[in-house]
């Protein structure tokens, strides 16, 4: 039993602290990727292993505790992550199969409640006010979403139980990994204030130095600060924001509705590259990945936008609004390589990463749709659709166009983002 009544049940025995009112739960899987990994190979069990691209520029998506125990963290560079663990298994990534890991396990939590707000493939929000008649207390219902995670997926999540988004999600970090912490209403300020200032949502380098100037160091030091003494070196929103949270106070709700803003894909390749030949390749790549991404969640976008990010890490962005939404690879490539076309760069400028994504999303069946005379728009999407469920079946690359076939000349390192 933690202080402030507050518990960890990493173990079926463990006491569960009083949950009245504490109807939001943060979930969160634990190492994510990572775990599905060591699912999908059990020969790694209890081994080191790290999720990310193997080459020299790429970055930690995920670790196992295991590894995370020499210090392996999550945007780390790979060489660094490969230097404290020389030990550990490096698997690339496998977006496809961890989005559909991820789609299980969201329609396990809306099995509960229709109130889920997804932060990222692998946590989400709950308030599960309405459930507790159905399925039990808060804590109880955590325990029973750990349970068919487990069961069902055969990889561990923790659980926050709180009175607000911001102390769920504080608890579930709290717990981890394969835990259930419950922050007690009555309990609040005792388990928040000892913490530290970085605990604080929006506390970042800057704004931890500006309070460590001040003496505040704890979320108490906060909290006992006279709100217009903060406003003076915070200015008032910021402080605002932090002496509420340093309070207990989040009066944000559930967004279950909330609807991704954009959705894209971006590569950095191991070498850079000048040739526009296999950088409208790329382009191409990126424009299916991205239409694909839009298909599958019903959606259209309104806005295309390209990044290209030169050897000296410049970054140029492009982005062209078109007439009417579009979830076709063919005109999102076409924008794309317009883009690149009048981005100024000439053949010599050497690129080291790019990007497509598109924005302005609505739904697709509301989108407006014009065909060209000769009906191609309609014969795209049909095309398209059944590709579509090509790919479901038998992955996305099984079939593709004929520039795409050709072996590689290039090893980009693959982040499919978005949502």
């Amino acid at each position: 039993m933690r202080s402030g009544g507050t518990a960890h049940d990493g173990a079926a025995h463990d006491a569960v602290a009083d949950d009245t009112g504490c109807h939001i739960l943060h979930v969160d899987m634990d190492a994510f990727y990572a775990s599905v990994e060591v699912r999908d190979r059990p020969e790694l069990a209890s081994r080191p292993v790290i999720v990310g691209g193997l080459s020299g520029r790429s970055v930690v998506l995920s670790a196992t505790y295991q590894a995370r125990a020499f210090g392996v963290r999550s945007a780390m560079p790979m060489s660094r992550a490969r230097r404290l663990c020389p030990q550990a298994t490096v698997i690339p990534p496998r977006h496809r199969i961890y989005s559909a890991v991820s789609k299980e396990v969201m329609a396990i939590f809306r099995a509960v409640t229709p109130l889920v707000e997804p932060l990222s493939l692998d946590e989400a929000f709950l308030d599960v006010s309405g459930a507790i008649r159905l399925f039990g207390s808060p804590a109880e219902i955590g325990q029973q979403i750990r349970r068919q995670v487990a069961q069902q997926q055969q990889i561990t999540c923790s659980v926050g139980v709180a009175t607000s988004k911001f102390l769920a999600k504080l608890a579930s970090v709290h717990c981890k990994p394969d835990g259930l912490l419950v922050i007690p209403a009555r309990g609040v300020l005792e388990f928040l204030h000892p913490l530290p200032v970085s605990a604080l949502w929006g506390v970042g380098d800057k704004t931890r130095q500006v309070l460590s100037r001040l003496g505040l160091r704890t979320v108490g030091d906060i909290a006992g600060t006279p709100l217009d003494a903060l406003e003076r070196d915070l200015g008032k929103a910021v402080a605002a924001h932090l002496y509420g949270l340093a309070n207990g106070r989040d009066e944000r709700a559930v967004a279950s509705s909330v609807r991704e803003k954009s959705v894209g894909s971006e590569e950095t390749f191991d070498a850079d590259i000048s040739d526009p030949v296999l950088i409208r390749r790329e382009l191409l790549r990126l424009s299916r990945r991205t239409a694909r991404a839009l298909r599958s969640g019903g959606l259209a976008a309104r806005t295309i936008s390209i990044k290209l990010r030169k050897a000296d890490f410049t970054t140029i962005t492009r982005s062209r609004t078109l007439p009417e939404a579009t979830s076709e690879t063919q005109q999102i490539y076409g924008t794309a390589c317009a883009l690149y076309a009048a981005s100024g760069l000439s053949g010599q400028t050497r690129l080291r990463l790019v990007g497509v994504r598109a924005a302005g999303l609505v739904p697709a069946a509301a989108a407006a749709t014009q065909l060209t005379l000769e009906g191609r728009g309609a014969a795209w999407r049909e095309a398209e659709s059944a590709l579509d469920k090509i790919a479901g079946r038998f992955g996305p690359d099984a079939i593709r166009p004929a520039t795409l076939v050709e072996e590689r000349r290039v090893g980009p390192e693959s982040r499919d983002q978005g949502r």
